[in-house]
């Protein structure tokens, strides 16, 4: 019988973003794909040190441990390296212990097609390419940080899964943040202020999130193992529609923070996040100091409207 990844969750991950390939990247982006191939091969010997995405990857990996959990969590390589080049880094996930079994190996060919046959619910990545194309097929994906934090304690334990989330165009559409960019603070707030009562339509990570709620929902409050948070500068009077939204939607978020402008470093460290998604560099490039943090491209529009086009026709 197939193996079967309904009712799981499924994650894909990049190399680059499990592993610290930062020095092979320079080797990548000044020689060429050869050169770093031929790097890989000659250190196959050298261990990988743990890289932005290793903390949550071992943690989500540890939910099948958990009584009732067992086998919910699958975790896929999807790399664009080449099957020759990639022994490097099966050899560090079976040193860390990491139960990842199964691989896409692209030898530098666009790893989209298979995020969708493989079932994804969440992909991370350093290359911006393969995120972008997730997000245009509707798969929660993040542009991993690998410039911020260093520190990785492989050793260490995570009892409690954080993930922070902002609010619009990562779990909301984009559609109230486009009034925002082009009329301003005051047209964005007047308009939300008139559809309070009108739930916010599904952004990229709102499957995901709802992924998330029915994994929380066999455990009571602080004994779940995954918390989750939605961090974002709305204030009042825009914070209304986002808590009907999620009333609506019917899903758990365990901390909002409203921040009308404070940054989200420092309430990010505060919560401990081991993720945050962010559609903004200006978000996400100082939260990487003190957490993993994961940039959220925006959908390609023109192919928003195609699809526009295609429900109407």
């Amino acid at each position: 019988m197939a193996y079967d990844l309904e009712n799981k969750l499924v994650v894909g991950v990049s190399s680059r973003a499990l592993f610290d390939l930062t020095y092979e990247n320079t080797i990548y982006e000044s020689d060429g794909v050869e050169a770093y191939c031929r790097y890989q091969i000659e250190h196959e010997d050298e261990l990988l040190r743990p890289g932005p995405g290793f903390p949550l990857i071992k943690a989500l990996l540890n939910l099948n441990q958990l009584p009732g959990k067992e086998g919910s969590v699958e975790v896929i390589i999807m790399s664009r390296n080449s099957p020759d080049s990639s022994l490097r880094v099966f050899k560090a996930i079976e040193h860390y212990g990491l139960n990842i079994t199964r691989a896409v190996l692209a030898s530098g060919a666009s790893l989209a097609p298979y995020l969708t046959a493989f079932k994804t619910d969440l992909f991370l990545s350093a290359y911006e390419d393969d995120v972008q194309s997730a997000i245009d097929s509707n798969i929660a994906a993040g542009i991993i940080c690998t410039d911020g934090l260093q520190t990785y304690d492989c050793n260490h334990q995570i009892q409690q899964i954080r993930i922070a989330f902002d609010g619009d165009a990562v779990l909301f559409s984009d559609e109230s943040e486009r009034i925002y960019q082009e009329h301003g603070l005051e047209a964005f707030e007047d308009n939300e202020r008139r559809n309070a009562n009108n739930p916010l339509k599904a952004g990229p990570f709102a499957k995901f999130l709802k992924t998330l709620s029915e994994l929380q929902k066999d455990f009571p409050g602080e004994e779940a193992p995954i918390r989750t948070a939605l961090v974002t500068t709305r204030c009042a009077p825009t914070h209304e529609r986002v808590i009907r939204t999620l009333r609506a939607w019917n899903v758990r978020i365990d901390e909002v923070f409203f921040l009308g402008g404070i940054r989200k470093k420092d309430v990010l460290q505060a919560f401990g996040a081991h993720i945050f998604f962010d559609d903004q560099s200006v978000h996400t490039v100082p939260a990487s100091e003190v957490v993993p943090s994961a940039r959220v491209p925006y959908k390609n529009r023109e192919l928003e409207q195609e699809a526009v086009e295609e429900d109407s026709s």
